[in-house]
């Protein structure tokens, strides 16, 4: 079978080891006779399941004590409603960086039910880098503050951890498992899973015990995070065969030698990647300034814009898949999570060379 490589933002790429062994345990999970989808999610086969998949999470990103970790459905975007819903009080003032798409969507649910208060932004430079903290004009009135770690649309990244006297909140779709973590600096840890975790449909949160059991009292029960939390992710069926899949991601990652060795696996790919689009000549140029590039989604545009049919044409002939950008940004983004091997990045290098030499 040809060597096929996916570039794709997400739902992304998968470790080939954890495909196939969901493909071994597909019919018979350790000699159960179910299916991971088939099991209660009850019954002590999906109880070890879960459990272990906390404990490796926990024991991946060093999780304290006083957080609980949740295994949710929604998605990211459920979140954005759900964090001044259980976070702050009626007309409660949540402080927000903007630096992109997810930034802005994020604000515009969150208005919904909070006072929100742009406090930096980067659009006036069409958000290629990320407000320095100086400049930020915090609110006195705010209990908490929100960012996006990693913009996956525009390929924008925080460097560095934001410092706050409230509870930091951080939508961390894109960027989680991808290096070590200080989670003992956040107030709350939201992540999609269908980037660095598993399959879409599945969403993660790690949230500070002393936060909980503060939701308003028209909180929808699904949405409420200290009712999860008491249940233990159980209160209702959750996303049975995404948490499955994680784990195997939990334990595929800990292989590797957790995160610090991913850490540098992943510099690695951004650093060749972005060589190769600074040594072209104007070939290729890339929107974001160097300090805030993100190492997950490298966004890049051809100087000659004629030439992006030509280009996507020849990367999917040359099995390098899903580099369109996205419809709101165009040009080209190659996302190159966790699962995506160092080989695959060569390949669209070598790739990208030779169409530059062969159209400059």
């Amino acid at each position: 079978m040809t060597q096929i490589y996916n570039f794709s933002a997400g739902p992304a790429v998968l470790p080939r080891e954890v495909l196939l062994t969901v493909q071994q345990e597909l019919t018979d999970w350790h000699g159960s006779g179910m299916c991971v989808m088939e099991m209660s999610h009850r019954g002590k086969e999906f109880t070890q399941i879960i459990h272990e998949a906390e404990a490796d999470l926990r024991k991946l990103l060093d999780i304290p004590k006083n957080y609980k970790v949740l295994f949710l459905q929604g998605g990211a975007h459920l979140h954005f409603s759900m964090i001044p819903l259980n976070l702050l009080p009626e007309n409660g003032t949540i402080d927000v960086v903007n630096t992109g798409h997810w930034s802005k969507i994020a604000i515009k649910e969150m208005k919904r039910f909070a006072k929100v208060n742009v406090i930096a932004s980067s659009e006036d430079r069409n958000f290629s880098y990320v407000p320095a903290e100086s400049t930020w004009q915090r609110s006195k009135e705010a209990s908490l503050l929100h960012y996006c770690a990693n913009e996956t649309i525009g390929g924008v990244e925080f460097s560095e951890i934001p410092k706050s006297e409230v509870p930091l909140i951080c939508d961390m779709s894109s960027t989680i498992l991808s290096r070590p973590l200080d989670v003992s600096r956040f107030g709350l840890i939201y992540a999609g899973a269908q980037k660095n975790i598993g399959p879409s449909g599945l969403c993660i949160a790690i949230v500070r015990e002393d936060l909980l059991g503060k939701s308003r009292s028209n909180t929808p029960t699904m949405m409420d995070y200290s009712v999860h939390a008491d249940a233990e992710s159980m209160y209702n069926t959750p996303p049975t065969f995404g948490i499955y899949v994680a784990g195997l991601v939990f334990k595929w990652l800990l292989n590797q030698g957790g995160l610090a060795a991913i850490e540098q696996k992943n510099i690695e790919k951004a650093s060749l990647l972005y060589e190769t689009i600074e040594s072209s000549n104007g070939f290729y140029l890339c929107p974001v300034d160097k300090p805030f590039r993100s190492r997950m989604n490298v966004p890049f545009n051809l100087k000659n814009e004629k030439l992006d049919d030509d280009f996507l044409a020849g990367a999917k002939a040359a099995c390098l898949l899903q580099l369109k950008g996205h419809r709101s940004v165009g040009g080209m983004r190659a996302s190159i999570y966790n699962a995506m091997p160092i080989e695959g990045v060569r390949v669209l290098c070598e790739y990208m060379c030779t169409f530059a030499k062969s159209h400059g």
